[in-house]
């Protein structure tokens, strides 16, 4: 089996509104896939129906070849750690790891127990009684023990402090390394996540407007600081993503990648270039996909104040 997850054109619809849009995916093993996207977007929608915890409209999924739905098979081998994660009221942080410990067979408590110390968990504390932060810790730490074969963390660093959430990253790549699974992170923190991930999917309005290898996607933008009729010149012919004007000076960001030749004549010209942040990539990508052509990612020319 090639692929870990197929979906062919998966539709999601609430009453008026659209959650899932045609969604075609193949995620293929033992990669991180980065699930980006603003508020609203399908994430959540798309990660609950690929772990049954929600049915599609129309459109087909298949988790390790089969249907997930009431198919122990294939449930017993996935960890969903949701946002919203709910543990009955009587759990303590300890009773949720020894359920978890019960259902995931690839379980490492010497791991967990790491982890606890690592985030400072209280864990006969009652699971009401912890913070925002530590509740986080708590999915984190059994999306991690779990070693599950498929494992998805929906915005798992939600109330963890800066240390926490780079502790998680750290722990994230050290055990991937030593044990290679397939794990979706949804996240809004693209920039901080971005060398975590190997595979970028970026959704906006329930639909896939970027799906791409990282390599592909880093450095496949750039920007143009210079004199607005320069820039227009050098930039012919290039698919525009953002114009900001300032008075008779332009800041541009294109598609694609600059030779050598062309980075020479850019100096000559007296232009600045500057690499686009991944943020910035995925900002001015879903802009330009709302605003209602998804398949045009540039502006048709590139206008400049004179």
């Amino acid at each position: 089996m090639s692929s870990v997850i197929e979906t062919r054109n998966l539709v999601k619809t609430y009453r008026k509104s659209t959650a899932l849009d045609g969604v075609t995916l193949s995620l293929e093993p033992r990669k991180i896939y980065g699930l980006l996207g603003r508020n609203g977007a399908g994430k959540t929608t798309l990660m609950s129906i690929l772990t049954a915890q929600g049915f599609p409209t129309s459109g087909s999924v298949a988790v390790f070849g089969a249907n997930p739905y009431e198919n122990e098979s294939v449930l017993s081998r996935i960890c969903f750690i949701r946002e919203s994660q709910k543990y009955p009221d009587s759990f303590a942080a300890k009773h949720a790891f020894r359920s978890a410990a019960l259902f995931f067979s690839n379980w490492d408590q010497s791991l967990a127990d790491r982890l606890v110390d690592d985030f400072q968990l209280p864990i006969k504390r009652s699971i009401k009684k912890l913070s925002r932060g530590q509740l986080s810790a708590v999915g984190v730490i059994i999306g991690l023990a779990s070693r599950a074969e498929l494992t998805f963390f929906d915005e798992p660093y939600l109330g963890l402090d800066a240390v926490a959430r780079q502790l998680f990253y750290d722990r994230l790549v050290e055990d991937y390394a030593l044990h290679p699974r397939t794990v979706v992170l949804s996240s809004h923190l693209i920039d901080e996540v971005a060398n975590l991930l190997e595979h970028f999917i970026v959704i906006d309005k329930g639909r896939i407007i970027m799906n791409d290898d990282a390599e592909s996607i880093r450095g496949s933008a750039f920007t143009v600081v210079g004199s607005s009729t320069v820039v227009k010149s050098f930039l012919a012919g290039r698919d525009i993503l953002h114009t900001d004007n300032f008075a008779s000076l332009a800041s541009v960001t294109a598609l694609g990648i600059l030779t050598p030749a062309e980075k020479r004549e850019a100096a000559e010209l007296g232009l600045e270039l500057a690499p686009v942040s991944l943020q910035q990539l995925v900002i001015r990508r879903t802009l330009a996909a709302s605003t209602g052509d998804l398949n045009a990612v540039a502006t048709p020319s590139l206008e400049v104040s004179r």
